[in-house]
């Protein structure tokens, strides 16, 4: 209740009325960490450069997901984001927009009204990225597929299990193995990215998701070399610290399992990868944010930077994505993951993103009269 009351009093935000009720709600919504302030389309950095229509697939997926919703489901924590109802029209302009970039442009600017977001700390937060891996596996255990990718345990058994303990047996020999990969090392990253695309040795390819955890507290390996001094902060990315644990084999398996969040999988049939929205991602569109502060399903505009190693590093990343997935480490109202795609081109851009920036979320302007 206390978390209900907190973020419907974001939307009283900036009403300009000057009353009791609204100095009341604005102090209550600063307590929770989030700011909302109204701007205009002009405003937005870039916007006028972006080629809007790549974020129409987004756009119309979550509109199916609002749409199936009864009429006054609340959109976002508190309904923050109005009913879905009250989204039912603008996906219904959005559903007939036409897929240039001015048409969609024009369609958002007369149905949305942005809203610059903040916390306690102001506007500035970090933009992460991550991607779908690509891997080798077999339905069969071999001598070369011999990692198990786990399902759920069927009863409470998985949940509270260390890493440590199921690296060691304590769910073998329960049927519980939905494939066998070839190596640790990757079979973490897919934990740690939440789902992926395996070729199998049998021939052809299917896609795994997350289906549950052990419930445990993840821990950043990254951190932990950067404490001990074997990497730096600013060298510290996904592909930094794969390579150091392919470097080190001795210790690779010590330092792992140190993060005792372990992850279980599913086959996902159909497009994917599916975000905890429930539709499939859209490269470079879908965001993933914390859904106890944003609302998944709305669209935001994004302003950052591209990060180092790639070709356009340091230059300006604006564009419209739309919140579509939250994750274990995304925590805070200025809080991004961009999801860049699947393989090693997409892992060149979400292995080192780690991006100061801002964004701005897009709400119904049937919302916006209420703030």
């Amino acid at each position: 209740m206390v978390r209900r009351l907190l973020c419907c009093a974001v939307l009283a935000l900036f009403t300009g009325s000057g009353n009791g009720q609204n100095l009341l709600t604005t102090a209550i919504a600063e307590a929770a960490g989030t700011k909302l302030q109204r701007i205009a389309f002009h405003d937005l950095p870039g916007w006028r450069d972006d080629a809007v229509s790549q974020a129409l697939p987004a756009l119309r997926s979550s509109c199916k997901t609002l749409d199936a919703k009864p009429g006054d489901a609340p959109v976002g924590p508190g309904g923050i984001a109005g009913t879905a109802g009250e989204w039912r029209p603008v996906c219904a302009a959005l559903s007939t927009a036409g897929s240039s970039d001015d048409a969609l442009r024009r369609a958002i600017e007369t149905w949305f009204v942005p809203f610059a977001v903040a916390d306690a700390d102001g506007p500035d937060g970090l933009f992460t990225g991550y991607y779908e891996p690509e891997l080798q596996g077999s339905r069969k255990q071999t001598a070369r597929y011999s990692v198990p990718l786990y399902r759920p345990p069927p009863d409470p058994a998985g949940g509270g299990l260390t890493r440590a303990a199921i690296d060691a047996g304590a769910l073998a020999g329960r049927g519980l193995e939905l494939l066998w990969l070839t190596d640790a090392i990757d079979a973490f990253f897919l934990q740690a990215q939440g789902s992926g695309r395996v070729r199998l040795a049998e021939g052809g390819s299917l896609r795994v998701g997350y289906a549950a955890s052990n419930g445990l507290p993840a821990t950043l390996i990254g951190r932990i070399l950067v404490k001990r001094g074997e990497l730096t902060k600013e060298a510290a990315t996904m592909q930094t610290v794969r390579q150091w644990l392919r470097d080190h084999p001795a210790e690779a398996t010590k330092l792992m399992q140190m993060n005792a969040r372990y992850i279980f999988f599913r086959e996902i049939p159909g497009d994917g990868p599916v975000g905890s929205l429930g539709v499939a991602l859209t490269p470079g569109r879908s965001l993933a944010v914390d859904p106890d502060l944003l609302p998944l399903g709305a669209p935001l505009w994004l302003d950052t930077t591209y990060p180092a190693g790639t070709p356009e590093a340091g230059r300006p990343l604006r564009r419209l994505v739309v919140a579509q997935d939250r994750g274990a480490a995304i925590k805070g109202a200025v809080r991004g993951d961009l999801y860049w795609g699947s393989g090693e081109a997409a892992l060149r851009y979400a292995g080192p993103m780690k991006q100061p920036g801002r964004y701005y979320l897009l709400l119904p302007k049937t919302v916006a009269k209420r703030m």
